[in-house]
């Protein structure tokens, strides 16, 4: 992705002090991410999609097809969260067809601090606990083995109202920051 990153970037004419400027992020973060030596955070691709278009599907153009991908506890990227939110590991590779999520959410933790949609369609399926998914103004308590699509475009969240941890994977596609 760091590849793309910069591709991107040059090909706007963008210094990296100007894509700092852009986003409210660091030159020295995306200087990170662009070396491949650190993977951008959630809050990150939402930043970089407001100048690089409206999914983070853009940044990944290009790549080789998908042959097959074998996902390893402990060696998936994590998408780093603010204490408090959902904590991801990616179960799928970064090819901006696809993106599946193992979340978990401890309790009274959410997945952001207010609703936001974005351009996808997007899958819940709770393996443990409870989640409660807001999509605008309804509320749906899926509990363990139960599953919820919507259209993410409508302003969502996931929160665990109860007193006992979830885990639950979501699928979104396209990939959206």
């Amino acid at each position: 992705m760091g590849d793309q990153l910069r591709t991107l970037r040059t090909e706007a004419g963008l210094s990296l002090r100007d894509l700092a400027a852009q986003t409210g992020l660091s030159a020295t973060l995306l200087s990170q991410v662009e070396r491949g030596i650190r993977e951008p955070s959630l809050k990150t691709l939402r930043a970089l999609s407001t100048v690089f278009g409206p999914s983070t599907a853009s940044m990944f153009h290009g790549q080789a097809p998908l042959t097959a991908h074998h996902s390893r506890p402990h060696e998936r990227s994590r998408l780093l969260m603010p204490k408090g939110l959902v904590q991801y590991e990616r179960l799928t590779p970064s090819n901006g067809q696809l993106e599946v999520l193992l979340g978990t959410l401890g309790p009274g933790q959410a997945s952001s601090g207010e609703e936001w949609g974005h351009a996808a369609v997007e899958c819940a399926y709770v393996i443990t606990g409870t989640v409660t998914v807001h999509v605008a103004d309804q509320r749906y308590d899926v509990q363990a083995g139960e599953a919820l699509t919507f259209d993410a475009a409508r302003p969502h969240r996931y929160t665990n109202d109860t007193d006992e941890p979830a885990t639950y994977l979501t699928s979104v596609t396209p990939p959206t920051p």
